[in-house]
């Protein structure tokens, strides 16, 4: 399992290998609404996916849902909250930070992605 942290690289020891550490944050009020919504879901063995699917009117847009691991999927943890991605979606948010509001115009969970060049009015859709 790969932990978001301060460093870009974590060690495998039982294979010596140096592995890169995918950067990807929760803050501390998406990370509560994560663990509140993962309560809520009846199966258990299921984890948060945060994914990048084409759509939207950028030509990309960001998705989140609960599923069960599949393979080639990284698990990942921020603010104590696993979750899973596959290659392709890390590579298209390293560096974003998932944020969650819920104030009189909350917009819900957002994305903060650093290697958007273009984003959508709705903040789902980038490009």
């Amino acid at each position: 399992m790969l932990f978001h942290d301060e460093t870009a690289v974590r060690v495998d020891k039982k294979k010596g290998l140096a592995l890169r550490c995918w950067m990807i944050s929760l803050t501390e009020s998406a990370a509560k609404k994560i663990e509140t919504l993962q309560n809520e879901t009846a199966d258990a063995s299921k984890r948060l996916r945060i994914f990048v699917e084409a759509g939207g009117c950028s030509g990309l847009e960001y998705g989140m849902s609960f599923d069960a691991p599949k393979d080639g999927d990284q698990e990942l943890e921020s603010q104590g909250v696993q979750f899973l991605m596959d290659a392709t979606s890390l590579a298209y948010l390293d560096g974003s930070v998932v944020d969650f509001d819920d104030g009189l115009q909350g917009k819900g969970f957002e994305i903060k992605n650093p290697n958007a060049k273009t984003t959508c009015g709705c903040g789902r859709s980038f490009n």
